[in-house]
This record gives structure tokens, sequence and C-alpha cells, in this order.
């Protein structure tokens, strides 16, 4: 399957930045069309700009979250819906900084991504062990279990993705070696073959915690690693251009 690169900028960016770096992955898309597909996930008050600024461009645009209400009282929140009104393709659920500092579970992701399914958008569902729980040979207990619980019945092949973040890797600079990669994602591959059958092996697997220019070839050929979510390194255009050129054709 054809791998996907998305780049998730957190909290960074002002308009002038962030046009700068759209204006520079253009310059790099259109220099040298990738093989894959190539996503940025912008603060939300940016989607507008970038949307405009990528038209007619192999580069798309995506949310970093959704509220699991169609539309309602709900201060400060994003609908589902105004994402794809805006021309948005994916938007991210379950992240592992949403859960840690909103304190999101299983089944309000599962709720968001049903949100996202129904507004046509795909859902990237995140799921990750943190550094205890790898250490109690917990891993794959808890992303089996994370991932069981954060997929809605609307989930199939088309209209999600799974991205594993270990969460003792995202932003520390620390990586999953590809042994341990391969290890969580044919656990994961067998999760969503088990719950969505055969929709479960189109699922495109995501791997993210410190994916950057140096390590990117290399984890992006693991068994079931069909692409990246990107964190810091999406933010320096050389760097995310380098991952993009990395992931198979």
């Amino acid at each position: 399957m054809k791998s996907l690169i998305a780049g998730n900028w957190k909290m960074n960016g002002l308009r002038a930045d962030s046009m700068a770096l759209i204006e520079a992955l253009k310059a790099k898309a259109a220099g040298s069309a990738p093989g894959c597909d190539v996503l940025v996930c912008p603060p939300s008050i940016l989607i507008a700009n970038a949307m405009a600024a990528v038209a007619g461009n192999p580069i798309t645009v995506g949310g970093q979250d959704c509220h699991a209400e169609d539309k309602g009282a709900f201060t400060g929140d994003i609908a589902a819906a105004m994402l794809a009104d805006f021309g948005c393709s994916h938007v991210i659920v379950g992240h592992s900084e949403r859960r840690r500092d909103h304190a999101e579970n299983d089944a309000q992701v599962a709720a968001k991504a049903a949100a996202a399914h129904r507004a046509g958008l795909v859902a990237i569902v995140c799921l990750g062990e943190s550094a205890e729980e790898r250490e109690q040979g917990r891993a794959a207990q808890v992303v089996t279990g994370q991932l069981a619980g954060s997929l809605p019945p609307s989930a199939n092949g088309a209209n999600t993705v799974v991205a594993y973040e270990p969460i003792w890797a995202i932003g520390t600079g620390k990586v999953a070696t590809p042994g341990d990669v391969a290890e969580i994602h044919d656990v994961l591959r067998a999760e969503l073959v088990s719950i969505l059958e055969s929709q479960g092996e189109a699922v495109r697997l995501l791997y993210g915690g410190s994916v950057n220019a140096a390590n990117a070839h290399e984890l992006l050929r693991v068994p079931h690693v069909n692409g990246a979510l990107v964190g810091g390194a999406s933010l320096k255009p050389d760097d995310f251009w380098t991952i993009v050129e990395a992931a198979p054709h």
C-alpha cells in the first residue's frame, strides 16, 4: 500500500512561519514529486491559510484534533465537519499529548474517530505505551487494548489510519529500535485483522516517535510500517522532505 508521511506541527508556528514552511515544501514537491501521500497538520487557526497555499499541490492538510459531537455549546472546540468544510482530508485523534494533558480515554477517542468518519475525514488514531509499561513487558497488551477501545464501529481500511507512537519516544530523541517497531506493528496488524477482518489489512500503520531524516529510511522499511507521523522534524522542510523521499515507492 502507498505510504503516508504526516507532519504534526503541534502548537508551533505563527502565520508567517507556517506560510514559509508550506512554500518550502511546495518547492520541494515541485522539484521532486513525492512517491507517497504527504499530509501536514498545522494548528487549527492556520488551516485556512495552509489550504489556500497548497491548492493544486500534492500536499494535503489535516487537523490535530476534533470534538466528538457534530456541533454544540463546546467553547474552544472544533467539529470534524468544520475541518472537512475547510478542505481537510484527515484529523489526528487520541494523540498521547491529548490523552495525557486532557485526560482523554479510549472511548472518547473512538467517539472522535466516529465524528471524523461522519464528516468524511480519515481518522489517524494514535496509541502507544509509556516507558514504565514497556519496562513491565506490557507494551503489546497496552497498545492492543488501546486499539480495541479506540476504534469505532465505522472504522475501515479507507477511513482509518493507526499511528503507533511509544510515549517514551515522542520528542525525547529516543527511538524504538526496528525490532521494537516490528514487534508492535506485527501485533497491531494481527489485532486489526481480528477486529476488522479483511478491512484490517488495508489500514495504514504509521510509526511515530522521534522520526527524523537520519532514521527514517530504516524505520520505513520495517514490516507493516506504512508511513510515519512526524513531530519536530516536520517543522524543518529539508528534514521532512528527506523523510518523504525515504518512503518506499
